[in-house]
């Protein structure tokens, strides 16, 4: 048993911090939301009334928080000065990659062992334990956080040095967005030459165009398994986290002069798409937009 302090207990967070105390662990939950700690506790964690109180005689801490200036500000004014010397420290926020690395930088000079850990694979995978992580950090903090991770999901893969994995999953959810949005293309296409949905998942699915956007997400109800699109689109990756990935994936194509001329299409499109009442639906809702305006 590992004694965890976790800090962010939102959509995802609160599913993970579940899966740890599951687990066995020791969890000691912390955020802002009452309703939020009412829910961890109920699933076997201790709660904190902040996150500096948390994280006191904590072995690990993990944080998962909306923005890098959250990061920033939680590692600074709750871990930093309050943690014990060789706490183990992961974030599974997504940010962008130079804070990221600023502050795993702050906390190799203050003595402790860092890893940036985002996370692959929605709400259901946060609740269910199935998440995907990619890691950034030394190869002995890797291997100190290894175990912690693989209580909250099926892979945990090193993607290299800090800041590594924020740059996995933001490449990674670049090639998602835009894959989803020619999925989507391609059956709004398929309904409008008079092909059947399910007709050309059947040929699709087993053909060159095969995706995981169309075989284990598609984007069209009662085709394929079941996804939010069978919700109304409710649930699952919401479009506002998908558009603040593509553009924290673009700030990184600025940054390193690198052309994506498909990733600037996708974050276009999906701030159309949150701007016209997309804002509460899953990311493959982008299907009924693309539907209503054909991409402009």
């Amino acid at each position: 048993m590992t004694t965890i302090a976790f800090i962010g207990l939102g959509n995802m967070g609160g599913g993970m911090a579940a899966n740890l105390a599951k687990a066995g662990h020791d969890v000691a939950a912390f955020d802002i939301s009452e309703e939020a700690l009412g829910a961890a506790k109920a699933k076997g964690c201790r709660t904190a009334a902040s996150g500096a109180e948390a994280v006191k005689g904590a072995e690990a801490v993990v944080t998962m928080l909306p923005a890098g200036k959250h990061v920033r500000a939680v590692y600074t004014d709750d871990v930093f000065d309050h943690a014990e010397p060789g706490t183990l420290l992961l974030d599974c926020s997504t940010i962008d990659v130079d804070t990221a690395r600023s502050v795993a930088d702050q906390a190799a000079a203050k003595g402790f062992a860092m890893v940036d850990a985002p996370v692959s694979g929605g709400i259901l995978a946060a609740e269910g334990g199935t998440l995907t992580f990619m890691v950034g950090g030394t190869d002995e903090a890797f291997e100190r956080a290894r175990p912690i991770l693989e209580a909250m999901g099926k892979a945990v893969i090193h993607a290299g040095d800090a800041g590594n994995g924020q740059a996995a999953k933001i490449c990674n959810n670049m090639l998602l967005g835009a894959t989803m949005i020619a999925t989507c293309e391609t059956f709004n296409l398929a309904e409008a030459l008079g092909l059947d949905p399910q007709v050309f998942y059947d040929i699709s699915s087993q053909a060159s165009g095969q995706s995981w956007s169309m075989t284990s997400y598609c984007p069209v109800p009662g085709v394929g398994p079941e996804t939010p699109a069978d919700k109304d689109y409710a649930g699952g990756f919401q479009a506002p986290l998908m558009l603040k990935d593509l553009k924290l994936a673009m700030e990184a194509a600025e940054a390193s002069d690198t052309r994506t001329p498909m990733g600037a299409k996708a974050r276009a499109l999906y701030e159309h798409f949150v701007g016209e009442g997309g804002e509460r639906k899953d990311f493959s809702g982008i299907i009924q937009f693309l539907a209503r305006h054909g991409g402009e």
